[in-house]
């Protein structure tokens, strides 16, 4: 029998393997051992499924679910036996994984336009059966126009749809029995491993709890996202208003020539929450509301939402006056560190609270302030004769990642503030059990800007990203539902449009750096999106600010 010379990162060792050998047979060849359920691995720094089958000599590491790449494959699998549960339970029923929120997801069963009140516990019982059989998640494979005959026949037409636009000669899927699936990425192994999961009622539907991504062996905590949950629904009613569910339905469009539409209904969307929020601040500055705080994770277009909100605050005879966080840098030296021993600049207490309590204060007094700049070349706190003044029809607009956290405004009336919470709350799916996760549409825009106007090449964005993620989870998502209203800064056709910029960054990836998986993965995630021109995109789209082209400095 042939062999083939195979290294584990994961034991630094090499062994001669049978050429055909499935990931599994490889695992247990090198006796590999992790603290969590090992959901995939990668293979010459791509991420394959555990069937995935080894011809040429090959470098592997195999993946946990501590890791973000092991999550999702476990998340994946566990949807399919969800999805398979569901369709044996209500046959006649469409399920709907409909967004991420409360660390779990979203999920709606209707039958005939209208919402099912689901038997949860029957669900759990079916999937615990299904688990019980272990069942193997071997892909299949066939020619793309045969796998979306065949999705057509079981009724699934966003399934079709999705591969039939996309452009793909060969597509893969899933099948348990007679119910057939579509999952982007690679599935864990088998069902046998999914023992960490729950179903729970939540508002019209119910959520799909998963395991704590820091702690896999228990579940994720259920957090109050209330506001971020209405803004969710909100954004997919308007999409099904105009038949925009999903990215098989963009495309469709596209090819229809009727894209300009979609972009004019999304920046007027967009324009009209802008209007209605000025409106609801200069209704609240009559009370008292003299500090408007905007914040939001990276790349979540806060910058652009300010400058188009102080415009519209102007229409409403309010005059707005902007200051920023980044002015407020304790000087290097004095930076907290992280647990690694890095300057820790996402913290909180890399800003000189007292200082900017003090000012804001001093500002809303009437009293003419020195505002300090950040020198991030050398580290130090500037002063550079840049001063504030505001009158009485003034109002302070303040914008920064930790604009919603108490600590920071501790010395200011809660009175005088209005908070606003930005993010890209992407609602469109790649299909009805396909989410698109809100962090890969904000690490494409940060990608995009980072290339074209920080000299940052894609590997220096895709290696810092796991640290902004964790920053983000303990200094910003935590306050965001503090906030007064939120503002969902993504846009229906706007992945179409990144992806005519962020393709040629990401192709300069190499293959022999572990950041290639990441490339890899987002690169086919955005092959589903037809292309889009930008032309048609006003100078003030949000999305100027990182394709370039907006008629607001920055």
């Amino acid at each position: 029998m042939e062999k083939i010379s195979v290294f584990c990162k994961n034991t630094n060792t090499y062994m001669d393997v049978p050429a055909g050998s499935s990931l599994l047979e490889i695992k247990e060849l090198f006796g590999v051992k992790k603290p969590f359920i090992i959901s995939n691995a990668k293979v010459n720094n791509k991420t394959e499924s555990l069937h995935f089958r080894v011809y040429n000599p090959k470098s592997i590491e195999f993946i946990d679910i501590s890791e973000s790449s092991g999550m999702r494959s476990y998340v994946r699998a566990l949807c399919f036996i969800m999805a398979k549960a569901v369709y044996d339970i209500y046959p006649n029923a469409t399920m709907d994984i409909n967004h991420p929120v409360s660390k779990g997801y979203y999920c709606t069963i209707t039958r005939n336009g209208k919402l099912l009140n689901a038997n949860l516990d029957t669900i759990k019982k079916r999937m615990n059966e299904l688990i019980a059989q272990d069942i193997p998640f071997i892909p299949f494979e066939d020619e793309t126009v045969k796998v979306v005959e065949m999705f057509r026949k079981c009724g699934f037409e966003d399934k079709a749809l999705l591969l039939e636009t996309s452009g793909m000669l060969y597509s893969k899927y899933h099948k348990i029995d007679d119910y057939v699936d579509y999952f982007y990425g690679s599935l864990a192994a088998s069902s046998g491993c999914l023992n960490m999961f729950d179903l729970m009622q939540f508002d019209e539907g119910f959520l799909l709890r998963i395991p704590n991504r820091e702690n896999p062996v228990d579940l994720e905590p259920i957090i109050n996202q209330q506001k971020m949950h209405n803004i969710y629904n909100e954004q997919s009613k308007m999409l099904g208003i105009i038949n925009l569910r999903n990215v098989g339905d963009l495309n469709k469009v596209n090819e229809e020539g009727m894209t300009s539409g979609v972009i004019k209904v999304s920046e007027a969307l967009q324009e009209k929450t802008i209007a209605d929020i000025a409106s609801q601040i200069s209704a609240r500055y009559k009370n008292g509301v003299r500090v408007v705080l905007v914040a939001g994770p990276s790349s979540s277009g806060k910058t652009t939402f300010r400058k188009r909100l102080e415009v519209q605050l102007m229409t409403n005879l309010l005059k707005p006056v902007g200051l920023s966080l980044d002015d407020y840098f304790v000087d290097r030296e004095h930076t907290p560190k992280d647990e690694n021993g890095n300057f820790d600049f996402e913290s909180l207490y890399a800003l000189d609270l007292d200082l900017f309590n003090s000012d804001v204060k001093k500002l809303l007094q009437g009293e003419e302030v020195s505002i300090p700049s950040f020198n991030f070349t050398t580290g130090k706190r500037e002063y550079k004769g840049h001063t504030l003044k505001i009158d009485k029809h003034s109002i302070l607009v303040i914008e920064g990642i930790h604009g919603l956290n108490p600590e920071l405004t501790r010395q200011i009336d809660d009175s005088s503030k209005f908070m606003i919470y930005v993010s890209a709350l992407t609602a469109i799916s790649l299909d009805n059990h396909n989410w698109i996760p809100t962090t890969d549409n904000r690490l494409l825009r940060r990608m995009v800007r980072d290339y074209k106007y920080r000299n940052y090449s894609p590997i220096d964005t895709l290696s810092r990203w796991g640290s902004v993620r964790k920053g983000e989870e303990k200094w910003i998502f935590p306050y965001q539902e503090n906030a007064d209203v939120m503002f969902n800064s993504a846009m229906i056709y706007e992945l179409a449009a990144l992806r005519r910029y962020a393709e040629p960054i990401l192709l300069q990836v190499p293959k022999n750096v572990p950041e290639y998986a990441e490339a890899y993965r987002l690169l086919k995630f955005l092959g589903y999106f037809n292309y889009i021109n930008d032309r048609e995109l006003p100078p003030t789209s949000l999305l100027r600010e990182f394709l370039g082209g907006s008629s607001f400095k920055y």
